[in-house]
């Protein structure tokens, strides 16, 4: 099995531990700038890697990235992937839109990770019957509820109440927005306290919106945090938060929910498919700053729920989110690709 990256990533995700039998490629290019006149080149390039290669089937994402180069080739069977913000975010802009089009035209089968994915492929002319839904999922055991006292003990927050996001520090995801309430609700309530993990453009901004609070102390910026240590984060928490403005079934939300954290997210339709109000978290209107700030002081308010209504998130990810039962999903996507084409898998 051969891994293509399209791009020389340049950070953790470029480090990842690979199985033993896959074959990571060299980068087809070395910039994330990627625009729409590189195209014709990046798919000679990638052309002349697929003779070399020969593969049996090509899986590729996002959609409007990696998916359309590969149509580009004109190779076959393509299993196209939406990363959820290609297909509900970034297509907004014309071109991407039509990039879209033009891929899942010529897809042989199509994966996405929640119904908000899928309702936006059957609107870019991808057949139904050709969409396999695959909302990934996580390893339940290394995700898994538990008490971790040590990093409170680090940041002498042993009392605090704590909220935890760890999505990239850019406006896509909304940690902005989580900063801007938080600053907002600090001062009512001073036992908060923000983990953020990740880092992003977006960084030296929060440092100084903190920093001219002087609230910079009861936020801790993590930075990257390998997938071994991620659990004793979660664990460390009371709650897990997600502003992003796009999102399918997002693996960071599917973490928490299975180390037992109860979410606040913003009414996205990815998330609002697996938060519900109450019950295992809480929703706040996508992109609105007062909502949040109430929402916030809600949560607090009402802590006494929590440990119940994190009993409530694992049990949710027990069901969905396990990675073990959701591969198979995967596989049935290959299958129907292979069927499409008229190629006898091997």
């Amino acid at each position: 099995m051969n891994y293509l990256p399209l791009m020389d990533q340049g950070n953790e995700k470029a480090q990842r531990d690979l199985p033993p039998h896959v074959i990571q490629e060299e980068p087809l290019h070395s910039s994330r700038d990627i625009c729409w006149f590189k195209y014709p080149e990046l798919a000679r390039r990638l052309r002349e890697r697929i003779e070399r290669v020969v593969p049996d089937i090509i899986h590729a994402g996002p959609i409007h990235l990696g998916a359309t180069l590969v149509a580009l080739t004109g190779f076959h069977p393509l299993v196209s992937m939406s990363w959820g913000s290609d297909i509900l975010w970034d297509s907004r802009k014309p071109w991407v839109a039509l990039a879209v089009r033009y891929t899942l035209k010529r897809s042989d089968a199509f994966v996405g990770d929640c119904q908000a994915v899928k309702s936006a492929a059957i609107r870019y002319g991808m057949e139904q019957e050709r969409i396999i839904l695959f909302p990934w999922g996580v390893d339940l055991r290394h995700f898994s509820p538990g008490s971790s006292i040590e990093l409170r003990k680090k940041l002498g927050w042993e009392e605090n109440f704590i909220f935890i996001s760890t999505r990239s520090l850019e406006q896509l995801y909304g940690v902005d927005l989580i900063v801007k309430s938080f600053i907002k609700i600090a001062r009512q309530f001073t036992d908060a306290r923000l983990l953020l993990l990740g880092d992003g453009s977006l960084r030296a901004a929060l440092e100084s919106w903190l920093d001219q609070a002087g609230l910079l102390s009861r936020v801790y910026f993590a930075g990257v945090v390998d997938r071994m240590n991620l659990p004793e984060f979660y664990r460390s928490a009371d709650v897990y938060i997600s502003a992003s403005r796009s999102d399918g079934s997002s693996v960071s939300l599917m973490e928490a929910m299975s180390c037992g954290l109860p979410a606040l997210v913003s009414d996205i339709p990815g998330n609002c498919e697996w938060v519900q109000p109450e019950v295992n978290g809480w929703r706040f209107r996508d992109g609105d700053l007062n909502s949040l700030v109430n929402t916030l002081g809600d949560v607090i308010r009402t802590r006494h729920r929590i440990p119940d209504m994190g009993v409530t998130a694992r049990d949710v990810a027990e069901k969905r989110a396990n990675w073990d039962k959701n591969f198979p999903n995967l596989l049935r996507a290959y299958d129907i690709a292979f069927s499409h084409t008229g190629i006898h898998q091997q």
